[in-house]
């Protein structure tokens, strides 16, 4: 499949010159674009979409049960599925963006189309005849119509077409705007991913207290107003800063390439792979648009051999692009797993606002918190939990570690799936203690009742949960995009949104089996009243779960290689600049960035 006789690697040496200097304008280019300039233009774009997603998302739950009179199994699952549906979109957005249409016009496409999707969702809360009359008993109540439905459901497929196109792209596109090589990296003080997510926080917690409030007391006209508002201001915003984009141009469709890698080694499968290295085939200039910051070396995994047929990229496939497709194949399990993590949390936030909504919410006696803004307690942890992670744990874990990142990124995860499962198990013993007091009171048959017990018994499992996105989803985007093909990294964005996409679609699955086995009398999910449930089974079920969950990735992790990669030193690009001569040997190796290269050494947690 990558094999390749020594005269047609004279051929093929021949071609380096044209490769190297198609290289130096590309080098020169980027110097005059990209940077921290075009930070706010970009973070801008997804900053606006966090706060119009988080802004409704969070309390969708509310506007479903008491504007639209839906039953709880119905409206969280409604909530599950378009939350899978949106984040099963951006492979598809992803896909289009690293094939032909490039980060910034995907972001774009998708962002307008978002917006569209977010003012048709307002006009539904303003106009009266698109809402069933109101229900404040929340007995006997008249559901939405067809019609009604209808109008709900096309609106959040428009957002979740938008999303598709925002998601896998602006981090991607934000990283597109710096020198991300190993090297680069470890000299920065900062870390890319972190500062992104430090940046959603923010503007998910400002979602949480002035939407939420503005939805809860002002009315759902305004409350979805805003984020429309404000989506439609980070396109403008965004458009601005186009002039300062370093983009990278696409390099054609990745399926393609994995499938004729497939294709080639299904063709050369009863082949002798060499023994020597050397006699596999490379194609610098080929591969160049898909290489740009360094070339994939040969490993011994999932390997197969072929003879010294001409260049069809059908039967004749560059170490480069054959080691593409072992990337995925490596990164596969450890994205699994994420799945199940996903599907463990995809319906706890509905459910814990429906728990909210029945203690007592009095802040003071004059101020209530919104039961939808509990999650600022969540993002308050993490985005101080992101400083402090960055500012100590990382100096501190380096001097032992000798790792610029402090631990890996398969370490960092691994963190976040334990403080994961402390989130459930403390969720349970709080449902049992609400419960508790509302059986004291005599409370349990009214489910319009507060309880008088107070919200703030939730904020344990919240911030315990704002400690896990630390560790999970920084880490997961960082290993992501690290781990993946250069060429696929908008696709391997989209890998994250897709595993939450199943994890939702599992979650939704898991609460149907469970509402539909779990008996009639005392089911543990009831539609109507959560006093007379178990909810606190389904926490028990759902810790279950992640524990076996968890042993899956610790034994994952452990076997896993991170992908050896070669690239360019800075000081080969400026000899070469100068001299115009050749130095193609002086490589960094990404591991370490000692001029040492280590193909396949094993990294584990």
């Amino acid at each position: 499949m990558e094999y390749l006789d020594k005269e047609n690697m004279a051929n093929v040496d021949q071609k380096q010159e044209k490769f190297g200097d198609e290289r130096k304008i590309m080098r020169k280019k980027k110097k005059k674009l990209g940077g921290i300039k075009t930070m706010p233009f970009i973070f801008a774009n997804e900053i606006c979409d966090k706060f119009a997603a988080n802004g409704f998302h969070s309390n969708m739950i509310t506007y479903l049960t008491k504007e639209l009179n839906m039953p709880l199994v119905q409206a969280s699952n409604t909530i599950t599925i378009y939350n899978a549906t949106s984040n099963f979109m951006p492979l598809f957005g992803a896909l289009i963006a690293d094939s032909f249409a490039g980060r910034f016009w995907t972001i774009m496409a998708g962002s307008i189309i978002y917006e569209l999707g977010l003012i048709s969702i307002t006009i539904s809360a303003i106009q009266p005849t698109l809402r069933p009359p109101p229900c404040p008993t929340q007995m006997n109540c008249k559901e939405a119509s067809a019609l009604q439905l209808w109008v709900l459901y096309f609106s959040l497929l428009l957002t979740s077409l938008g999303s598709g196109g925002i998601r896998p792209c602006v981090v991607t596109l934000a990283a597109d705007q710096f020198d991300m090589t190993k090297s680069s990296v470890a000299a920065r003080s900062w870390n890319l991913f972190n500062w992104y997510y430090f940046s959603m926080g923010m503007a998910t917690l400002t979602a949480l207290t002035i939407v939420v409030y503005i939805q809860e007391h002002v009315g759902w006209g305004w409350g979805l107003g805003v984020p429309t508002i404000a989506m439609a201001l980070s396109i403008i915003a965004f458009l601005v800063g186009s002039p300062f984009y370093n983009r990278i141009k696409p390099a054609g469709s990745p399926l393609v390439r994995l499938t004729q890698v497939i294709v080639a080694a299904v063709k050369k499968r009863k082949e002798v792979v060499p023994e020597d290295p050397a006699l596999l085939y490379e194609n610098r200039e080929l591969d160049a648009a898909i290489s740009l910051h360094g070339r994939l070396l040969h490993t011994n995994q999932f390997n197969n051999a072929t003879d010294s047929k001409p260049p069809n990229l059908w039967r004749l496939i560059t170490v480069h692009r054959v080691e593409e497709l072992k990337s995925i194949i490596r990164i596969f399990p450890i994205w699994a797993a994420g799945i199940v993590l996903f599907a463990s949390s995809s319906h706890q936030l509905s459910f814990t606002i429906l728990q909210a909504r029945t203690m007592d919410c009095h802040l003071s006696h004059s101020f209530q918190i919104p039961p939808a803004s509990m999650s600022i307690f969540s993002n308050i942890t993490m985005l101080v939990g992101l400083v402090l992670y960055e500012r100590l744990f990382v100096p501190f874990a380096r001097r032992f570690t000798r790792n610029p990142s402090g631990i890996t990124c398969l370490q960092r995860m691994g963190v976040g799936y334990v403080v994961n499962i402390l989130v459930t198990f403390v969720a349970s013993f709080v449902e049992i203690k609400r419960k508790a007091v509302a059986a004291d009171h005599n409370l349990l048959n009214d489910p319009k009742a507060t309880i008088p017990i107070s919200i703030f018994w939730l904020v344990p499992q919240f911030c315990l949960h704002g400690l896990a996105e630390v560790f999970i989803s920084v880490g997961n985007t960082e290993f992501l995009y690290d781990q993946s093909p250069e060429s696929m990294r908008s696709t391997a964005a989209a890998l994250y949104w897709i595993a939450v996409s199943m994890g939702d679609f599992a979650g939704t699955l898991i609460v149907s089996l469970v509402r539909k086995y779990s008996g009639n009398k005392s089911n543990w999910l009831p539609d109507r009243n959560l006093n007379r449930g178990r909810l606190e089974y389904y926490y028990w079920l759902i810790s279950g779960i992640q524990v076996i969950n968890l042993l899956f990735y610790v034994i994952c992790s452990w076997f896993y290689t991170y992908k050896p990669l070669e690239e360019v030193s800075e000081i080969c690009e400026e000899v070469e600049e100068l001299s115009g001569d050749k130095i193609s040997s002086m490589i960094l190796d990404s591991r370490n960035g000692h001029g040492e290269v280590e193909p396949g050494r094993n990294e584990t947690t």
